[in-house]
């Protein structure tokens, strides 16, 4: 942890820009366009709104809003006021939303009616979002005016949550020397300056989108432009019309993209495109970047370590199938159960050490320990590192599939079914089975107007598979669960499975479902 006389990240960014023009773009949605100062003037108005709420150092900001400005300068003025915001997903329920609330005990909710209804029902103050921009209750302070106090790098700059799929979401707490030295890595290895716009598609109430696709452009001087919500029928036309130099989005959205894109489309603003969250298969980048001629990097991190540990370069080699290298400032490693790192090749867990990992869970001592040990951040993937330092992502430790003694590792199953040039997702689980203790099963969505069948593909599988890797079922299915960020979820694909008939799944006896 920093020493708390050193700068937060919010000194990184200056309201009064010397290299660029007080009238050039900072941040816009659909709905306003926020140059430099107009956005330092509705941050110190913001800040000034807090501050007569009692918020102060220490405290926990929430809000509750789809993707637009509001997000990024409410943001801003929680650090203005030493506060850490945390934002809140809208599509959870209201009670999610009041478990988020409690649990970071936030002072503030900022947002609309809904949110003053569940800031009502925890005690919290509200703020009307729809004001933020239009507030005459205080005089303008000018440009150039101080925003003080500045948080501290060793206070609390997010909480975001995770997606509780293990149990109830927990509070990562990042503070200002985690996002100082996220996104200075991240400037440095994309090579970021002031003439870089970033096109924001991931949500707000990731650290993905806040970090990736807000903070490391604004520090170096570039703007941000906050997309519509996602369709594949409007996204190049938001391209061709704010040219920006990248984006990052999830293996999802480039698949929707690669399959409803029906036209010619102009992608000479991109420098590159980030492909994150969840492992992409190695055919759809290299599909992806033929067609669109852009270079798409893959990356690999958690929220836990602040979003990146690893990114394909953009300008040298990039290996299709891997994560890419440790980016500047990071160590990762791949440890055996002992902690052994292990041999380029030889699979393990990854782990991570750097400014970049996390302060801890909130209020989770016993859960922190168990995955911050001895200076390194416990990933709970399985990986190999290359000879030459790059990452391939085996699979989650707990996703993978123990079929009689034999160790399965979903992410196998998968790639060699996105190797068929009719799937365009996939995804594998273990069902419980009597003889073997757990059976691989496949789930996938084809692509339109095909008409691949469960049978061809599982003799896709059995002719580059093992036969115990083979799935002992197949269902092809119109789409496959995900969460708010386009993540696939594999959770009521288990419950499913878990649900249905034992099967015989003896090599050859496969059943084939639709």
């Amino acid at each position: 942890m920093s020493d708390s006389s050193t700068p937060s990240v919010l000194a990184r960014i200056p309201f009064r820009r010397e290299h660029r023009s007080a009238r050039a773009p900072c941040v816009q949605d659909r709905d306003r366009a926020l140059d430099n100062a107009d956005f330092a003037e509705v941050v110190r108005r913001t800040a000034r709104r807090l501050e007569g709420l009692g918020v102060d150092r220490g405290d926990t900001v929430a809000v509750l809003l789809p993707n637009r400005a509001e997000i990024v300068t409410v943001m801003f003025a929680a650090w203005c006021r030493g506060a850490a915001l945390t934002p809140i997903n809208p599509a959870l329920t209201d009670d999610e939303v009041r478990y988020q609330l409690r649990d970071s005990c936030s002072a503030v909710v900022v947002g609309g009616e809904r949110a003053w209804a569940l800031a009502s029902s925890v005690g919290a103050s509200w703020v009307d979002a729809e004001t933020l921009h239009r507030d005459s209750h205080e005089p303008p302070v000018g440009p150039g005016a101080e925003v003080l106090p500045l948080a501290d790098a060793s206070d609390v700059a997010l909480v975001i949550y995770t997606s509780g799929t293990t149990g109830r979401p927990k509070g990562v707490l990042l503070d200002h020397s985690n996002l100082d030295a996220m996104s200075t890595s991240l400037i440095e290895h994309f090579e970021l300056t002031a003439a870089d716009r970033s096109l924001l598609v991931l949500p707000l109430f990731h650290v993905n989108g806040l970090v990736v696709s807000v903070l490391s452009p604004l520090r170096a001087g570039g703007d941000v432009v906050v997309a519509p919500r996602f369709s594949p029928d409007t996204f190049w036309d938001v391209v061709e019309v704010n040219r920006p130099t990248y984006f990052s989005a999830v293996p999802t959205v480039y698949s929707v993209l690669d399959t409803h894109t029906d036209r010619a489309v102009d992608t000479s603003s991109l420098r590159f495109a980030i492909c994150g969250a969840a492992p992409a298969p190695a055919e759809l980048v290299s599909r992806f970047e033929r067609r669109f001629d852009v270079p798409v990097v893959e990356g690999y991190g958690l929220s836990e370590g602040s979003v990146a540990s690893t990114i394909n370069p953009v300008a040298g080699p990039r290996k299709p199938g891997t994560v890419g290298v440790a980016l500047p400032g990071q160590e990762v490693l791949v440890v055996s159960d002992d902690g052994r790192p292990q041999r380029p090749g030889e699979r393990g867990e990854v782990v991570v050490r750097g400014a970049n990992v996390m302060r801890g869970y909130l209020g989770r001592p016993e859960e922190t320990a168990a995955v911050l040990r001895a200076g390194w951040l416990h990933t709970g993937d399985v990986g190999i590192l290359d000879e030459d330092g790059y990452l391939r992502i085996v699979d989650r430790m707990k996703d993978m599939i123990i079929r009689g003694g034999e160790n399965i590792y979903p992410k196998e199953v998968e790639d060699c079914l996105h190797r068929h040039p009719g799937v365009v997702e996939a995804a594998v689980v273990g069902k419980p089975d009597e003889k073997y203790g757990e059976v691989p099963v496949a789930f996938v969505v084809v692509r339109p107007g095909s008409a691949v069948t469960a049978e061809e593909l599982i003799g896709h599988c059995a002719a580059s598979l093992a036969r115990y890797k083979t799935p002992a079922e197949m269902h092809v299915r119109d789409q496959l669960p995900k969460n708010s960020v386009g993540k696939l979820v594999k959770g009521p694909l288990r419950a499913a499975v878990s649900a249905t008939t034992p099967i015989d799944a003896s090599p050859g006896n496969r059943r084939c479902a639709t």
